[in-house]
């Protein structure tokens, strides 16, 4: 598909940048437009959940994020600045039709009123994104209008209060909403504020430490007890409840951007609050900036990526609503540009199967891609992604835009950021930037839940997959361990899952014995329990910065016929770059082949694919069982469906499987040892990576118990595993 004219070619570097890529968002979506352009329909017939009004809605509101700022970089621009008046009449050509047509939007009498808001209703959603607007330039949206649009303008938006919000980050809608009422159209502070203030305390309490918010209620551990009990008294674990999930939406998505904008435009209203958003900023930005890779690159994770740049709006919403002392390296107005200009620089130069040929955004990551999406994701839901571009709407001479971009910080050792429970890794002497993520789930209905929030690993560099099916090419088990009861019919991967611990595991190399935080998890492929696994995921270290390994210790609480196993490492493109062929088999990899080079090693025990995306491949460690069972291990790359992956359409799978078809009795234990090797060939601003084949040959050793072994090594002890 074609890339985007002002996007796809955009250079990132200034402010007068952004404002070309915000225009040519929004100029395709001018044909779309309604008749008296309350409402943006794009030509695609997929559906959604709500109604096809609220639809519509999206995709007149969401484009407000650029509109608003896009306005204030208009009426900044001074006399002599030809270029800036260049771009401020191409502003107001682009922008009037959501000037005018807010006016037929929120009036009752007119076919194209968006409806009032009732319960649970998707219109709450975009009442932030139209407050967000009046906020930011209530002069053009507000203050100039007629009395009676501004009248309904104000009943749409208090047609929030009373009403049901789901309780996770909707609660911000509704905020901003009575913050607009109160700051901009001037509904007095005591009729709304009880209800905002409630809001901003469920808000609060999602709350977790280091900045860090849940996307919901956390789901603690007596409550995960007394689910269980309710199963026992019930016979079902299908109900709807809490979940452990932080991804996106805690930060840049929603609550921390959102926290940001509460502080710009809050600070009268509620200080001690807004000094409290402050620091948790502070302490977000910390360990958030590493989801990030030298070149812009975002670990994607989690719900909602159909946003895709988005996962960088906290830094936007940073710059228009600065906080004091943050720590390094967000500390200055040039690291904070660096940061959001090398993401909007990596969309565009990876955006070329993102739009339609008409220029739309597509519902997808890296190409348009149905199966990953939610079902609240209109052919309009992307463009959310659009308030990364806020930026726009500070001054020329601000100290953001008159800052020098300043480069990405450097390379770091695996960092655990306790509240996402995720340990973080861009090793400075590999080139792989990816995190462990032991113990994330959703506990709600959500489409592919499992792949999103519950792999063991997620990588910038080799995104995840998604399911098409039940069987285990549609499963695609990239970064996860299949596991099947019924002779390989029908397979089990991790879900819901105990809280991780983080222990400390020891290894020895010629320069003596060293330490490194691992973490580990207790999870059930099967609600009965017939089966327990305790997996331990430990980072690469400077011995073996290509490296990463899983350890899984399996017990069999009852009876088991069979046991079926595949474990997948990270997926990667299964074609040639130049001519789309299969890649070619090799038998070794040669002293002369480096990063890049393609082609495609099985053996008995390990498997390594070398794409242009780099090289991704698995070796197993010999299984230890006790007490001994019979079992069979095989290395293969796996051919997943196509368009699992979410940014290449033809993958393979570096996968173990591992069979145990002669029964396991009760008590019996099992202990899988995987090897996981990865290096980028782009992350980074394709750094280079030399001697790959002395990299692949050199495999980490993991010694158990009181096994002794010679050389390098790691040790793991049952301990370790479950008691």
């Amino acid at each position: 598909m074609p890339q985007l004219t002002g996007f796809s070619d955009n250079a990132f570097r200034t402010r007068e940048d952004v404002v070309t890529a915000a225009l040519a968002l929004l100029r395709p979506l001018t044909p779309y437009f309604s008749t008296n352009k309350g409402r943006i329909r794009l030509p695609i017939s997929t559906g959604v959940h709500f109604d096809e009004t609220a639809a519509q809605v999206e995709g007149f509101v969401r484009p407000l994020w650029a509109v608003a700022t896009l306005l204030q970089f208009a009426s900044s621009i001074a006399s002599d600045d030809s270029v800036g008046a260049a771009l401020a009449d191409q502003i107001h050509e682009v922008t009037n039709p959501w000037i005018s047509g807010l006016s037929a939007a929120t009036d009752p009498e007119s076919p194209e009123y968006w409806g009032a808001i009732d319960d649970m209703d998707q219109r709450m959603v975009e009442a932030e994104v139209v407050s967000f607007a009046l906020l930011a330039e209530p002069e053009k949206l507000f203050n100039d209008r007629d009395q009676e649009t501004q009248q309904n303008i104000t009943a749409w938006l208090r047609g929030m209060n009373g009403k049901q919000m789901p309780p996770n980050n909707w609660r911000w809608f509704r905020v901003f909403s009575n913050l607009a009422l109160i700051k901009v159209c001037g509904v007095p502070a005591n009729q709304v504020m009880e209800e905002l203030k409630a809001d901003l305390a469920v808000l609060d309490s999602f709350y977790l430490e280091d900045g860090w918010s849940g996307d919901g209620p956390w789901l603690s551990t007596n409550e995960e007890n007394e689910q269980e009990m309710e199963f026992q008294r019930s016979g079902r674990r299908d109900g709807i409840g809490k979940g452990r999930q932080v991804d996106y939406y805690s930060g840049s998505f929603a609550i921390q951007f959102s926290q940001l904008l509460f502080a710009k435009y809050a600070e009268d209203i509620d200080p001690d609050r807004v000094s409290r958003y402050r620091q948790q900023a502070r302490d977000f930005g910390a360990s958030f900036w590493r989801y990030f890779d030298a070149g812009g690159s975002a670990i994607p994770f989690g719900r909602s990526l159909t946003y895709r740049f988005s996962c960088g709006a906290f830094f936007a919403a940073l710059a228009v609503s600065p906080v004091p002392d943050m720590p390094w390296p967000l500390s200055t107005p040039g690291q904070v540009k660096g940061f959001l200009l090398r993401h909007l620089r990596w969309w565009a130069e990876h955006s070329t199967d993102i739009f339609y040929p008409d220029g739309t955004l597509s519902i997808g990551w890296l190409y348009p891609n149905m199966y990953m999406s939610e079902d609240y994701n209109s052919p309009q839901s992307p463009y959310w992604c659009l308030k990364t571009l806020i930026a726009v709407s500070l001054a020329k001479d601000s100290e953001f835009w008159a800052a020098e971009e300043e480069p990405y910080p450097s390379f770091f050792q695996p960092q655990l950021s306790p509240a996402p429970r995720q340990i973080l890794s861009n090793h400075p002497a590999g080139n792989h930037h990816f995190c462990l993520s032991p113990a994330q789930f959703v506990a709600w209905p959500m489409k592919a839940t499992q792949a999103k929030y519950s792999k063991f690993e997620y990588s910038s560099t080799f995104a995840f997959s998604v399911p098409t099916g039940p069987l285990i090419q549609q499963i695609a088990p990239d970064c996860t361990l299949a596991l099947s009861r019924d002779g390989a019919e029908t397979w089990a991967v991790k879900w819901k899952c105990s809280e991780p611990e983080f222990p400390t595991v020891q290894f020895r190399t010629s320069t003596g014995l060293h330490s490194i935080s691992a973490a580990s998890v207790r999870w059930y492929p099967w609600g009965d329990k017939q089966v327990e696994v305790k997996t331990t995921l430990i980072p690469p270290t400077d011995r073996w910065p290509d490296w990463h390994v899983r350890i899984h210790h399996v017990r069999v609480n009852f009876f088991l016929r069979t046991l079926h196993t595949v474990e997948g490492g990270f997926a990667s493109p299964s074609r040639r770059l130049k001519n789309g062929l299969k890649l070619p088999i090799i038998k070794s990899v040669n002293e002369d082949m480096t990063i890049g080079t393609e082609g495609l090693l099985e053996d008995a025990e390990s498997v390594l694919i070398l794409s242009s995306a780099g090289a991704s491949g698995l070796s197993s460690q010999v299984a230890i069982s006790w007490p001994s069972k019979s079992s069979s291990i095989k290395a293969q790359a796996l051919k997943p469906d196509g368009n699992t992956n979410i940014a290449c359409q033809r993958t393979l799978i570096p996968v173990i499987e591992r069979d145990s078809i002669h029964g396991l009795e009760t008590g019996d234990e099992l202990v899988f040892i995987t090897r996981v090797f990865a290096i980028s060939a782009s992350a980074n601003c394709n750094r280079k990576i030399d001697r790959l084949a002395d990299r692949w040959r050199d495999q980490p050793r993991v010694s158990i118990g009181e096994e002794s072994h010679e050389g390098d090594c790691i040790f793991w002890t049952p301990e370790l595993g479950l008691e």
